[in-house]
């Protein structure tokens, strides 16, 4: 996955924004005001951190190499994924997806029924 396709697929996601609340080489991406994604598309390697369940996120990091614990986030539900190859592309867009969601399910209902319109 190139740093393009990145900020294409999160910035295709319902109601995602992208912000630079950090510096202007992190890219945030939120919805609803909350952050689902985080990068810094000019890195070398790549590297993408997401939400995930915190067992899950457990088992990702033992299976993969290419999957640690969340860099300056919260280790417990947060995990950063270096984009080298070794991670299919499909898996990342599903754990970028699965963030969206659980930031998503956070939100206060009435945002999430405005997410839910096409």
């Amino acid at each position: 996955m190139t740093p393009d396709e990145l900020r294409t697929y999160c910035l295709g996601l319902n109601g995602a924004s992208e912000d630079f609340p950090f510096n202007p080489e992190v890219s945030v991406f939120k919805v609803g005001g909350k952050l689902f994604a985080l990068s810094a598309l000019d890195g070398h390697p790549l590297e993408v951190s997401v939400k995930c369940e915190p067992e899950l996120a457990v088992q990702l990091r033992t299976a993969h190499e290419a999957i640690r614990p969340g860099y300056h986030l919260n280790k417990r539900h947060w995990n950063t994924l270096t984009l080298d190859g070794t991670l299919p592309d499909d898996m990342v867009r599903e754990m970028i997806e699965d963030s969206w969601d659980l930031v998503v399910a956070g939100l206060p209902r009435r945002e999430r029924l405005l997410l839910d319109r096409p």
